[in-house]
């Protein structure tokens, strides 16, 4: 599999840390010091739309248009609605002339590395020529303003990947894993918007049922316990080594979490790619924003080795050795 093409796209609307302070009636520089965001986006449109926005501007630096991919895949974890997927959204707002198929892939945080992983080993076995990834999330949406660690981390935002097949170029995935463990299944969740919690089955305001709740501490403590041997064990079946990759790709969970991989692994500042403080979390679309900023910029170039790594609620891991 190679990469033929990335994107990504911010809302018009910028909420800077200062704002929020003001807003929430807290001292000057709070918001900053306590989430590492300087300034976050807004976006008061749909998902689906936002992600347009990547998908063409993905396709367009691929070369291509959308009569040449085969498949589109939503990879968010912030749906527009429960149904249909929001691939069908995202399907209807490209128009395309053809019925191309759109299905979602949901995996939290985790959404895009784990619809890459998936449209590799499409592309791989020969299923489909062409697969366009789209991550675009409104974690704005939802929050709990009373919790500023949960709340005042994230932004919204799309981003948008082409893949194909390798050729002869030397392109690859040298290793793929992910990890699921369930003891964090609710240390981070919005309990509404499914049927164990449908609006007929609880009491009290729904909006409550729709917000989004975490436990950072305990979803850190189970990250930091299971990340290290995820990690060896992935750079293992990749057959490198931490000092052999270009650029380390990782979900921007928080400026803690972020610290604290780049600290633990011995990642030096020229391969860590850290976009955090003027996106925040931007929950599946993160990881795709990241990746497109180390290319863009220059910092990944053809030939070169990445890992892209995550974690994602429930609690899982994920991550991906590429020669791009």
């Amino acid at each position: 599999m190679r990469i033929l093409g990335t994107a990504a796209v911010l809302p018009d609307e910028a909420l800077t840390s200062a704002e929020l302070d003001e807003r929430l009636g807290l001292p000057a520089g709070t918001v900053e010091d306590r989430t590492g965001v300087r300034v976050r986006h807004v976006e008061r449109g749909s998902a689906a739309a936002l992600g347009a926005q990547a998908a063409r501007k993905a396709l367009a630096a691929a070369g291509l248009t959308l009569d040449d991919v085969d498949v589109i895949l939503g990879a968010s974890a912030t749906p527009d609605q429960p149904l249909p997927c929001n691939a069908a959204l995202l399907h209807e707002e490209l128009a395309p002339a053809r019925p191309v198929p759109a299905w979602d892939v949901n995996a939290s945080c985790l959404s895009f590395l784990v619809a890459l992983d998936l449209a590799a080993t499409l592309v791989d076995a020969g299923r489909h020529e062409r697969i366009l990834i789209v991550s675009s999330d409104l974690a704005s949406v939802g929050l709990d303003w009373s919790d500023l660690g949960a709340s005042g981390i994230f932004g919204d935002g799309a981003a948008a990947v082409v893949v194909g097949h390798a050729g002869t170029t030397g392109s690859s995935v040298l290793a793929a894993g992910l990890a699921t463990h369930s003891e964090g299944a609710h240390t981070c969740e919005i309990k509404g918007g499914g049927s164990r919690h449908a609006p007929d089955r609880v009491t009290g305001d729904y909006a409550d049922w729709a917000r989004f709740r975490m436990e950072g501490g305990a979803v850190f403590r189970l990250a930091i316990k299971h990340l290290p041997p995820f990690v060896e064990g992935l750079l293992d079946e990749a057959g490198t080594t931490m000092a052999d990759l270009s650029v380390v790709v990782p979900h921007q969970a928080s400026h803690h979490a972020l610290t604290w991989v780049r600290q633990r692994f011995g990642i030096t500042d020229e391969q860590f790619v850290d976009i955090y403080a003027d996106h925040g979390n931007q929950v599946g679309a993160s990881l795709p924003s990241a990746l497109h900023a180390a290319i863009e910029s220059g910092r990944l170039q053809r030939g070169d080795r990445a890992l892209l790594l995550g974690t994602g609620a429930g609690l899982s891991l994920g991550g991906i050795v590429l020669c791009y």
